[in-house]
């Protein structure tokens, strides 16, 4: 069947809807906002697709999976498998990035593992997902998590006062007791009056045996120090059932530091100073994409030359999506919806299966205008492959070279979920439905412009790829930002040797770790 034929669609506010969508072609679905695209495209035909797929998994594996309604609809006929690419962001965690997400981190470990001096060993030995290569400091993440003491201890009350500042230490409940019975302090003396060494143990003990403890202390227990057992507790293994007031006193307690041993780049000292041509596997990942392919352009290695055109590849895809200005240790989970979808797009160039559905939600939204033909470029690739292309979209560029077009309308919500007009483009621009209309009518530019009322400053931004500018933001108007693919670079960050605690208490640890010099 060369046709994906839908009957009687209901879902949302589709209003029984028929339609027969070619395959093999890429076809745009236009309409207004909440005319009912999404909910024919996505809701309809990708959610009915992952349905039939996941019922052909076992009875075992489709109780593990998401249990996924049936959408309303009559009866569906030519689904072949579906990939969604939506605007979803990536999930938390902070072990992805964007290297690992476009499947570039292994060829670029294979890399350094080939010809990078001195040799860190096998590629394990270059990943701070594996243990051979994280830095053991941080186990991989970057960063160091530890507990703001001053806003943990009021040294002004005793033990029986209870004196640490979080409801699960409170006076009578189990942690407290572990300190309160434990016979190593004076409970009516205030921790201010401890000595270094009592302050110390009430810290820092770490599976203590006790010699005389009171008989309300666990007979087999260790005792462990406030901040020894918040960390195994909270910060090594942070708890998932946790109340929202719990949750919001941690995050009070917790400071988050840049990694003191690796500054942050997630490995250990073997990967870290094993070179290429003078750089090492951080400061490749570290090189915003379009820095990275140029200085592989010059690359010319025979024993990693497969690897190496591999990692090309990607970059190239990377940059025609308009994601040159990511570098490729950027956290996934810090990604908009727009370049998580541009990336999840990169990861399907390359794969091998054929007569595949895929859909996409707006995939222009965020994409510069010189952007959007090498989007196009991009989905007429996959279509070109043997796929069917659904896209729903409102840019001009996309709608313009879809194979077909389907539009929705005529309004939104109750007044949408119908179809309006099924052809080519050119047609489209010619028929009498809204989008048509717009399309057929060019763009009117205001000739003034409103004054502003006031503004706000910001000053030195760095966040992510911004260089530590200052910008001040007019009041009162509709102020568009707008920027070209060209990627800008951000300086190489400075740090900076402080103390992570500090205090003028003299039984408070402190240490150094690395934190940002804000200075311009």
């Amino acid at each position: 069947m060369d046709i994906l034929r839908i009957t009687g669609a209901r879902t949302n506010n589709l209003r029984d809807i028929s339609l027969d969508i070619p395959k093999k072609l890429l076809t745009v679905f236009t309409g207004v906002s909440g005319s009912g695209k999404s909910s024919l495209v996505l809701d309809t035909v990708a959610a009915e697709a992952q349905r039939l797929v996941n019922d052909s998994y076992s009875t075992f594996i489709r109780a593990r999976l998401p249990q996924l309604p049936a959408p309303d609809v009559q009866a569906m006929d030519g689904l072949t498998f579906t990939v969604l690419i939506d605007q979803r962001r990536f999930t938390g965690n902070a072990r992805s990035t964007v290297a690992t997400a476009t499947d570039l981190a292994s060829l670029v470990r294979l890399v350094f593992s080939r010809v990078g001096e001195p040799s860190a060993g096998y590629s394990p030995a270059y990943s701070f997902n594996d243990p051979s290569g994280m830095c053991p400091t941080c186990e991989g993440l970057g960063t160091v998590y530890d507990i703001d003491i001053d806003a943990l201890i009021d040294p002004e009350k005793n033990i029986d006062e209870g004196p640490v500042r979080f409801s699960l230490f409170r006076p009578g409940v189990y942690r407290w007791k572990r300190f309160a019975y434990c016979g190593l302090f004076d409970r009516e003396k205030p921790l201010k009056d401890y000595s270094v060494e009592e302050m110390d143990q009430f810290l820092y003990a770490d599976k203590l045996k006790l010699d005389d403890p009171d008989p309300r202390f666990p007979q087999s227990a260790r005792f462990d120090g406030v901040i020894t057992r918040m960390r195994d507790v909270f910060l090594k293994q942070r708890p998932v059932k946790m109340s929202a007031s719990v949750r919001e006193e941690l995050d009070r307690l917790v400071t988050r530091h840049t990694c003191p041993d690796c500054d942050g780049a997630r490995v250990n000292e073997a990967a870290r100073t094993s070179l290429i041509d003078g750089r090492s596997i951080v400061e490749w990942m570290r090189l915003p994409v379009a820095e990275l392919h140029s200085l592989l352009g010059a690359f010319d290695d025979p024993r990693v030359a497969p690897a190496v055109e591999g990692i090309r590849h990607v970059l190239d895809a990377l940059l025609s999506v308009g994601l040159g200005y990511l570098t490729l240790d950027r956290e996934s989970a810090t990604l908009s919806g727009g370049e998580a979808q541009r990336v999840k797009i990169v990861r399907h160039l390359g794969s091998a299966l054929t007569d595949v559905t895929y859909v996409f939600d707006e995939p222009s939204t965020g994409l510069h205008p010189a952007d959007i033909q090498r989007l196009v470029a991009l989905l007429q690739r996959l279509r070109d492959a043997g796929n069917t292309i659904l896209v729903v979209e409102h840019h001009p560029q996309v709608i313009a070279v879809a194979d077909h077009v389907v539009d929705l309308g005529p309004g939104a919500g109750s007044a949408g979920g119908i179809v309006q007009f099924e052809g080519t483009p050119a047609a489209l621009r010619g028929s009498e439905t809204l989008t048509g209309r717009v399309l057929a009518e060019p763009l009117r530019v205001r000739d003034t412009a409103r004054a502003p009322s006031g503004q706000v400053t910001v000053r030195d931004a760095r966040s992510h790829n911004l260089s530590g500018f200052d910008v001040d933001v007019p009041l009162g108007v509709l102020t568009a930002i707008t920027g070209s693919r060209a990627p800008a670079r951000a300086p190489s960050p400075r740090w900076s040797c402080r103390a992570s605690i500090p205090s003028s208490r003299s039984w408070v640890r402190t240490r150094c770790v690395a934190a940002p010099d804000r200075r311009p």
